[in-house]
């Protein structure tokens, strides 16, 4: 292979791995100089790929869409992690993505080398992926806010709430992310002035702008999707305290009961959202730890009427034994 082939690929692979790139940086990149970076350039546009150019402030190359995909550098284990990722996309709850995805798993396959093939096929093999029950979301809602992070513009939002409230939403995105199966947004509500959790499958549009906005100071964003999730609209504040270190009891609180917080080293708070304080007694029961009540006070209540419900329970038992 030529230096210069070489380096137009090596050119294409930095294409691909960034949004914009100055040329200035693409010449420290390749090691050449800004002129060479406009002779590559032009070259990979003769080999079909839409290579842009924009001057001033912020401009720079970008490998923006054309009329087919043109082909794509991939290693083996880029192949490979392609690959998985098609084979869980195709039993995700995304509407209309999983035929999709199987064409194009499909289409993966048949280009690759024999080493990278042989990969691919037992990884696929291996995975056994159970379709979602949750309710479907489009993908083009979940492409176009992606693209929305990704860039760093706003986005407005047809939003319905749980208790059916309509709206438009204006806000800043900061992260897509899933929790059991279900996708959630990230944002900066821009009316409200706070952050902000969005599920998606609630949108029934979601349109990107072209305005950017400037980075805020974000807090733990999983730490705070899953506060969310976990209060799911749900009145009333519970707090318990277990004498055992977050780290243990963490796997056992699904993110959409409750949150755990470290309360020193061997301890920790457990934070829940439910009304039914009856039904909170019963988890808590089920976890089989001694447990402090912090608030409210009616839940210590709840716990010693469940007790007494577990000894009336015992009595019969041994009663007609």
């Amino acid at each position: 292979m030529s230096d210069v082939t070489e380096r137009t690929l090596h050119l294409l692979s930095l294409l691909q791995s960034r949004a914009v790139w100055s040329g200035e940086e693409l010449a420290v990149q390749l090691g050449v100089t800004a002129r060479s970076v406009r002779r590559d350039v032009e070259r990979l546009r003769r080999m079909g790929y839409p290579v842009h150019a924009a001057h001033g402030s912020g401009g720079g190359y970008r490998l923006g869409a054309g009329r087919a995909l043109p082909p794509l550098l991939l290693g083996a284990d880029e192949a490979a992690a392609v690959a998985v990722g098609l084979r869980l996309a195709a039993a995700s709850s995304i509407d209309g993505l999983g035929e999709q995805a199987l064409r194009a798993l499909t289409a993966l396959e048949q280009v690759l080398p024999p080493a990278a093939r042989a990969e691919v096929t037992a990884v696929t093999t291996a995975l056994e992926v159970l379709p979602s029950a949750r309710a479907g979301i489009p993908g083009p809602t979940l492409v176009i806010l992606a693209g929305a992070v990704r860039d760093g513009v706003e986005a407005r939002l047809d939003y319905e709430r749980a208790d059916g409230h309509r709206s438009t939403r204006r806000v800043e995105p900061y992260r897509v992310l899933t929790i059991e199966g279900r996708w959630y947004l990230f944002a900066w509500d821009l009316e409200r002035a706070d952050w902000r959790t969005f599920r998606l499958d609630r949108m029934h549009e979601a349109r990107a702008s072209t305005f950017r906005f400037a980075p805020r100071p974000t807090p733990d964003i999983e730490a705070h999707v899953r506060a969310a999730v976990a209060r799911g609209g749900r009145a009333g504040r519970v707090i318990v305290r277990f004498s055992v270190p977050a780290a243990q009891l963490r796997p056992r609180i699904p993110p959409t009961a409750g949150t755990v917080e470290a309360d020193g080293e061997d301890a920790c708070l457990l934070h829940l959202a439910e009304a039914d304080l009856r039904w909170v007694a019963m988890h808590l029961a089920h976890l089989g730890l001694p447990v402090e009540v912090i608030e409210p006070a009616a839940l210590t209540q709840a716990i010693a009427e469940l007790g007494e419900w577990f000894d009336r329970a015992r009595g019969v038992g041994a009663g007609t034994g």
